[in-house]
Formats: structure tokens, sequence, C-alpha cells
């Protein structure tokens, strides 16, 4: 298994502040698709980064290797949406996970 830290960019620097219902809809099936892949074990840790008056949002995820990564990020309900965001999919070497995280209890 490989590591990644995907970086969904939204389509502008004021989201989620300005977005319109549509894209809060669309948000919520972008979050329900990463809880199943949480839930599925591909899914390290997902969330909302607030930086300036916007945010983006990021994805560590354990998968088999850069094509795995990238077709999770594809699949994203918010990526396949017309509004414009997108994934940067950059590899991680290396991951140091707390036991409890790693299922290690």
């Amino acid at each position: 298994m490989a590591y990644f830290f995907l970086r969904l960019v939204p389509p502008r620097s004021r989201f989620p502040n300005d977005a319109t219902a549509e894209e809060m809809a669309a948000m919520e099936r972008h979050a329900e698709y990463w809880r199943h892949n949480a839930e599925a074990g591909s899914a390290i840790a997902v969330g909302p980064v607030f930086e300036g008056e916007g945010a983006w949002g990021m994805a560590v995820v354990s998968v088999e290797d850069r094509e795995a990564a990238k077709a999770l990020a594809d699949a994203d309900p918010i990526v396949r949406s017309s509004f414009g965001f997108h994934f940067e999919v950059l590899p991680m070497p290396s991951i140091i996970l707390r036991p409890s995280a790693a299922g290690n209890e």
C-alpha cells in the first residue's frame, strides 16, 4: 500500500463562504463519498482546511498506487460536477499514525 495526500482545490478562493445552494448540495454528496471511503478503509483522514477567506479540502488515503489515488479523486461527486473543483494528488513516502488510528488498539 502507498499513501497519498489529496488536496481539493475549490473553484474560487472564497469558497465555501460564497457557495450556492447547488454547490452545497454537491458538497453533501462529496462528504458522503468520503465517509464511505473512510468506512471502506482507503481514506485515513478527510476534512476542510480553512485558509484566508476560504477553504480547501484534504484527504490522506492508503491505496495501491498513484493511479488508485487518482481514481478515488476523479470519482468524487464534487469533481464530477460542473463546478470546477479538482484534486492535486501528492505522494507521501511515509506516514506516522497513532496506534489506534492504525487499527492497533
